[in-house]
């Protein structure tokens, strides 16, 4: 059992290391996250291939359960740059890193919106101090924060 655990955790660390390596640009994630990130590619794309073109222990569907999951994976980080990052896929702007201003955006909901209308900015406190309260802020970054939005309406 303990075996197969490690198992999975050392293949979804490859395959997501592949895809990474395989999508242009940094992509600044934790190994924990990259191992996630192929283990679900590999459930995902392993999954139709192996649907596909049968799950025998023969070399061809081997390795197109491989290229799938690899896929798959890839298709993961591209949507999560492009989703949860906001950042392009191609073009300059793929190469740089994600700034920590886009990810704190992310996190109150308001990702790329650099508006100054009071009705953004209300919704933005509310959704701050959700978060303050959820405990995901610390009462420096909440102030902080805070402070920031204030002065910008």
């Amino acid at each position: 059992m303990l075996g197969a655990i490690i198992q999975v955790l050392i293949s979804g660390f490859i395959i997501g290391a592949l895809a990474r390596w395989a999508v242009p640009g940094p992509d600044p994630m934790s190994v924990p996250m990259t191992i996630l990130l192929g283990v679900f590619g590999s459930f995902l794309g392993g999954g139709i291939a192996a649907a596909i073109f049968g799950a025998e222990q023969d070399s061809g569907s081997v390795f197109a359960i491989l290229i799938g999951s690899i896929v798959a994976s890839m298709l993961l980080l591209i949507g999560y740059r492009r989703f949860v990052q906001k950042r392009p896929i191609t073009g300059p702007e793929a190469h740089r890193p994600p700034s920590d201003r886009a990810r704190f955006a992310t996190l109150l909901g308001a990702p790329g919106r650099q508006s100054g209308r009071r009705d953004d900015v209300d919704d933005q406190l509310r959704k701050l101090s959700e978060l303050h309260r959820d405990g995901v802020l610390t009462d420096e970054e909440f102030e902080a924060k805070k402070a920031e939005l204030l002065a910008r309406s």
